[in-house]
Parts: C-alpha cells; structure tokens; sequence
C-alpha cells in the first residue's frame, strides 16, 4: 500500500512539473484584454470598448492560420488589427501593455509617431481609436515556438488624418 501511494504522489508531482512546463495559451480570458485596453482608453477620455464574439472568432480564425510560423503579418480584412509575438507564452494584457507602451513616442499635437518608423505607435493609437469599440483577440501557441496574439477591433481606426482621440488637455 505504502509503494502505491509513493508511486501515485510521484505520478502527480511529474504530471505538475511537465503542466508548469507546458504552455497554456487558453488562460487568457476576454476581460484580460479588456481591463488593459479599457484602462489606456480611460486614460485619454475615450469609452471603454466591449468583448466581441464575432471579432473574437474572426481573430481566432486568423490567429490559427499563423500558427505554423507565427508571423506578424495583417490578416487584411475588415477590421482593425494589432498583432504581438513572444517566445514564451506571452499574456494577454503583456501583449496589450506593449502596444500602449507606444504611447510615449505618440506626439498629439503633430499627430504622428517620433519613432524611427512613421508607424512605431500605431498599435497604440488603435488601442485608443475613438471610434474603434468592439473587441475581439485570440491567441496560439506556435509551431515554432511562442506565442501569437491578435486584438481586432471594430470599427477599425488609424485613418490618415485623423487622430485617434480629442485631446483632454486642450478641452479643459
């Protein structure tokens, strides 16, 4: 009796260390892409945006589709999209708060992008469109590693000329 309970308690501990070990892309829920989005929304007076299923499922369809290479490539339909790729099992709101980290090269005034590249802030820019107010994301584990995560947002934003919200500062 005492060899089967030793077998059994060492069973479970190898089972526990190869499922820590493993990685859980279906642990990310919709409000983990929610709350950051929300929060970076609220910061620049913009109303909070709402889960999606049709989205959702337009974006874990596409998400599937770079699960083979997992490259950062637009799906080009109809909505808008920011992509992020990790090489472990990166989350859902690490994925979010990377892309509203863009926030710090977005320059309101001039309402373009002061990194290397005219488009360094346009994930961050979508997070905050305006206009922009369902959501839907997905993310898979890849066959060559990491993880792929798609945000699509509906109506999607970064139209030329446009800027993504009124500036709070100048309404006051």
């Amino acid at each position: 009796m005492g060899f089967y309970r030793v077998s059994l308690s060492l069973i479970i501990c190898i089972i526990g260390v190869v499922a820590m070990l493993e990685p859980c892309s279906g642990q990310d829920s919709p409000q983990d892409y929610l709350d950051v989005h929300n929060w970076a929304r609220a910061e620049v007076g913009v109303r909070p945006m709402e889960w999606d299923e049709t989205v959702a499922a337009y974006a874990q369809e596409y998400a599937n589709q770079r699960s083979g290479d997992c490259s950062l490539f637009h799906s080009g339909g109809n909505y808008g999209e920011n992509l992020a790729w990790g090489s472990g099992d990166l989350s859902a709101a690490d994925a979010v708060w990377m892309w509203v980290e863009e926030k710090s090269i977005y320059d309101y005034d001039s309402n373009t992008c002061l990194g290397e590249n005219p488009w360094d802030c346009l994930h961050y820019t979508q997070v905050v469109w305006r206009d922009s107010t369902r959501l839907g994301c997905a993310k898979v584990w890849c066959d060559v590693g990491g993880t792929f995560i798609i945000c699509s947002y509906d109506p999607p934003g970064n139209f030329n000329g446009q800027r993504p919200f009124a500036n709070l500062a100048k309404a006051i």
